[in-house]
């Protein structure tokens, strides 16, 4: 049952008088520059640094007004934000913006700060399923997402010379775990933040017990080397050229940068402005995602939001040699001067180069 939703605007309200009262710019008599950020889902502790913004009053420190809109299966954020009339700032996976900066009419999307410095993309098996590698879907039911979901998957089969369609049978997921669950397919696809969770927070029938992770084979495409850029903030380069928006792009990003920050030094507290927000998934499993999606952003070796050109080229190569892209994207589909202006003013560590992954108890169902 889905929770009830508290209203970010007000929130907002909260943190800017909150902010008018002296601890950040004294906005509350400046007129706030309206701004959207899309989500790729719906909230959930994988956009706590967003939601952790708002709350703190950053975004309205830096006199934005930040509406924070939901996605969802279906909703498809690079395209939503490539339109005319879009948000402002979008989240998406680079690959998937590579592929649709090559659409007709060709997406104008710029990564201007690159939040994920590591993928999320897992394949999951049963242990006594003998799938250990990509190299391992020959004759398998191997399930994925679509909407663009799938690349590191289908990349990592392809190393193998292994064919969707030809050499196994691919599988569209629901954004669950059901499918592997009840033996329907071989092996899933799963985010380490979320449906990974899933799967330890299902009750094992012939045990009683919740899964381990002993009963799991766990396919890392960091490890395979078919991992791709995923969340990253983009925005439409015909927006960044109108006088000031630059600007009003710095500001965002130092904003949310010090959301990030901030769940990193209190994940307890980020996972509960989660769920005030709505979210559909339980505290436990609000805990567990928060717990890896810092692992996933820290640390950032040359500072939170900065790209690393080493591996925006291997996205890009992966993209090419598995037909995601004809070819190489133009210079300009990326930029870090914005994420580097946005860190010159912000006090607080901004590598986390001293993080350590906790540890969190998986619950019943996520409660």
């Amino acid at each position: 049952m889905k929770r009830p939703r508290v209203s970010l605007a007000v929130v907002a309200t909260g943190a800017l008088l909150l902010s008018a009262c002296g601890t950040g710019t004294p906005t509350g008599s400046v007129e706030l520059t309206p701004v959207r950020l899309q989500l790729q889902w719906v909230p959930q502790a994988q956009f706590a640094g967003y939601i952790a913004a708002v709350a703190q009053g950053y975004y309205t420190a830096e006199g934005l007004d930040v509406e924070l809109v939901d996605g969802g299966p279906d909703v498809i954020p690079q395209v939503v934000g490539s339109a005319a009339n879009g948000p402002e700032f979008t989240i998406s996976w680079v690959p998937k913006v590579l592929e649709v900066r090559e659409a007709d009419p060709p997406s104008d999307l710029v990564n201007i700060a690159q939040v994920f410095q590591r993928s999320g993309t897992l394949s999951v098996s049963w242990v006594d399923s003998g799938i250990t590698s990509p190299e391992d879907f020959a004759d398998k039911k191997v399930g994925v997402w679509d909407f663009g979901n799938e690349f590191e998957v289908t990349a990592g089969a392809r190393l193998f010379g292994l064919e969707e369609g030809t050499d196994y049978e691919k599988v569209i997921q629901p954004f669950d775990m059901t499918l592997l669950l009840s033996d329907q397919i071989d092996v899933a696809e799963a985010m380490i933040y979320n449906e990974y969770a899933q799967v330890l927070e299902a009750e094992n029938p012939d045990t009683g017990e919740l899964y381990q992770p002993d009963d799991l084979t766990v396919i890392d495409y960091n490890e395979v080397g078919t991992a791709m850029l995923q969340d990253a903030i983009f925005a439409r380069a015909a927006w960044l050229a109108e006088d000031g928006n630059e600007e009003i792009a710095v500001k965002f990003l130092r904003a949310s940068f010090k959301g990030w920050i901030y769940c990193r030094e209190n994940p307890d507290e980020c996972v509960q402005l989660t769920l005030d927000a709505g979210t559909t998934l339980g505290a436990g499993h609000q805990a567990w995602q928060m717990n890896e999606i810092n692992a996933l952003i820290w640390p950032s070796p040359d500072g939170i939001g900065v790209l690393d050109p080493d591996l925006w080229q291997q996205t890009v190569d992966v993209a090419v040699e598995s037909g995601i892209i004809s070819g190489a994207p133009p210079s300009e589909s990326y930029r870090t001067d914005l994420a580097t202006q946005a860190l010159e003013d912000i006090t607080e560590d901004k590598t986390g180069s001293d993080f350590e992954k906790g540890t969190v108890e998986v619950t019943p169902g996520g409660e």
